[in-house]
């Protein structure tokens, strides 16, 4: 019998990206009656080979160039060449694409919703000052237009039920929760005190707060070291990373200037002895929950986090972090708490992505039935 082909499609998100390939294609794939494809950008390691699933990536290009613009045309063109009967895409710059496929093709169309790109524009410094009301109106406009031809929407965060008024009761919360490969263990580090800070690297993500924490630490435990991991999107803050950090050998830059696997990421979490979660107060994070949140509780990493009161929340049953005011920090005594602390009293429950495939199984056989 053949199968029913689904497609998942982004422009800046690689092939490999663990939402697209793991998470959402790695359940569907589950399904004997479904084909996966996975479009997306060129992968920067060896793309991970997955069951059943196809990786199509584009050709690289810059993040502000020509080749982004003619990107939607080159996905338009691979999805036309596969063909599916469901197409999944997670970005404002594939809506268009997406309502051409269902109105020539009657492809049944989801919207991945993992941003709520208004805040985003408006309330961080991706795009210059004059440009970001005008920008973010745009791709509002543009959301609120198309959804109506949309069959359903998957948002990652529950919060985007009371921000985004354009869904209709026509969605179904996925949340970024973690997938835990098998066998994977953290080792225990001797001699030194490994501090980690991974994911999106920006003043928006608290990358500055993270090395001011690890150099107060150091300074009175020179066994403190600090490993930042993740992508810079900017170039100028990258340079101010990479200047905050100069002459600093405990503190390690894994990325920076390109997208790092996955993989690496859990490698980092592995052998790190504390996480680090300090998001600058911010109108476009208060209500989120850091994906790297999920990440740490699956893989039983201690946590150095911020008082926000939702995440604290999460945290608290398991004995999993320390909240700081990062504003305040005390380095003697968080020092004190972080070496006599006993962590993960229980097992975190609900944060593994198992808990999200339901929802995601039953939509996709309502919509395609």
């Amino acid at each position: 019998m053949k199968k029913r082909r689904i497609v998942l499609a982004s422009i800046l998100k690689p092939v490999d990206d663990t939402r697209m390939l793991e998470k959402i294609g790695g359940t569907l794939s589950n399904v004997n009656d479904y084909e996966i494809f996975v479009i997306g950008y060129p992968s920067n390691g060896t793309p991970k080979a997955h069951q059943s699933i196809t990786q199509l990536p584009l050709k690289s290009f810059e993040r502000i160039s020509l080749g982004r613009l003619l990107a939607p045309w080159l996905v338009m063109k691979l999805i036309y060449k596969v063909k599916p009967e469901l197409l999944i895409v997670n970005t404002h710059e594939l809506l268009i694409v997406s309502i051409l496929n269902r109105i020539f093709f009657g492809t049944r169309i989801i919207y991945d919703i993992r941003e709520n790109y208004w805040r985003n524009i408006v309330h961080t410094k991706a795009f210059h000052a004059p440009f970001r009301p005008l920008l973010a109106a745009w791709v509002r406009l543009k959301e609120k237009l198309t959804a109506p031809f949309f069959h359903g929407f998957f948002l990652a965060e529950k919060a985007y039920e009371k921000e985004l008024s354009f869904l209709r009761n026509r969605q179904v919360i996925l949340e970024n929760k973690m997938v835990v490969p098998t066998g994977f263990q953290r080792s225990v580090s001797h001699g030194k005190i490994g501090l980690l800070f991974s994911g999106t690297l920006a003043e928006s993500t608290g990358v500055f707060q993270a090395i001011d924490l690890a150099k107060k630490l150091h300074h009175v435990d020179s066994k403190i070291e600090l490993k930042i991991i993740g992508y810079c999107a900017l170039p100028s803050t990258l340079s101010e990373i990479k200047k905050e950090i100069s002459g600093l050998p405990f503190i390690a830059l894994v990325g920076g200037d390109r997208l790092v696997p996955h993989p690496e990421i859990l490698e980092a979490i592995a052998s790190s002895d504390f996480g680090i979660i300090c998001y600058p107060p911010s109108y476009h994070i208060e209500n989120r929950i850091p994906t790297k949140l999920y990440e740490y509780l699956s893989c039983r990493l201690p946590i150095i986090l911020q008082k926000q009161e939702s995440w604290v929340e999460i945290c608290k049953p398991y004995q999993a972090a320390l909240t700081v005011d990062f504003r305040n920090i005390q380095p003697t005594e968080l020092l004190d708490m972080m070496t006599s602390t006993r962590f993960y009293s229980l097992d975190p429950v609900n944060v593994t992505w198992t808990s999200e495939e339901p929802r995601l199984l039953k939509k996709v056989g309502d919509i395609l039935a």
